[in-house]
């Protein structure tokens, strides 16, 4: 079932309600967002099918557009707009009016039917697809993923870079021989770790980086550190070392 269900007025905030199914089907599948003629197939029957959902609903946007305050059907009973937000007032669903455009004002409770003054008490967000179509879809998702919380894990403009705990998860090992750079970064252009022409194992990531090729090492250059080192490390070279097979 749907979790938003999106109320509109044929011929008043459609255009809008159109866009808002598309983003937010975008956003969390077309399955979990409700608009009649797209979610209603063939053959089914809408009274049942428009009621059923609004029921099974967990927010029911209401798109407002100039001339839906003026609509003499809010006053009929049969009317489905008014019907489907009545039967999410009667289940407990959260209702959000859309004001689709800067003409279309904030409602009134005098200018509403009795039944409906409910809604004027109701905070509204507007929606201004001709100069802020963009953002303003951006906030009403956001809006919508933070009253349907079971929607988050299916958000795509969610990313796990938005977590600052994500980034302390970063784990990358490196076995074998590497001949070229090879470069850790956070973020693309922050190079984190560069190792050079590595030519024995390699370890990044979190804990201890141990070199440990011997215990014991010998001959000229070798260097074996044990410990703490506070200090500097220098080395001081002799002539080449000779391989066993050279003084063959």
């Amino acid at each position: 079932m749907s979790e938003v269900f999106i109320n509109y007025r044929t011929g008043d905030g459609e255009k809008a309600a159109v866009v808002i199914d598309l983003e937010l089907s975008r956003r969390f599948g077309k399955d979990r967002i409700f608009y009649a003629s797209k979610s209603i197939r063939a053959g089914e029957r809408y009274p049942q099918e428009l009621i059923r959902n609004v029921r099974s609903s967990s927010l029911v946007l209401a798109v407002l557009g100039p001339a839906w305050i003026d609509s003499p059907a809010l006053r009929i009973d049969g009317d489905w707009v008014r019907k489907e937000i009545l039967e999410a007032f009667d289940c407990g669903v959260s209702v959000v009016p859309v004001l689709d455009g800067r003409r279309t004002e904030r409602l009134r409770r005098a200018d509403l039917p009795v039944e409906l003054q409910r809604l004027a008490d109701v905070q509204s967000v507007r929606l201004d697809l001709q100069h802020d179509a963009r953002a303003g879809l951006g906030r009403l998702g956001d809006l919508v993923a933070e009253l349907v919380p079971a929607l988050r894990v299916f958000d795509r403009d969610s990313t796990a870079a938005s977590d600052p705990s994500e980034g302390a998860r970063v784990s990358n090992n490196v076995s074998g021989n590497v001949h070229g750079p090879l470069v850790q970064a956070r973020d693309t252009g922050d190079a984190g770790v560069v190792i050079k022409d590595a030519r024995g194992p390699v370890h990044t990531g979190q804990g201890d980086v141990n070199n440990d090729y011997s215990q014991h090492s010998s001959g000229d250059g070798a260097t074996h550190i044990a410990g703490d080192n506070h200090g500097g490390v220098a080395h001081r070279f002799g002539r080449p070392h000779k391989r066993a097979d050279e003084n063959r």
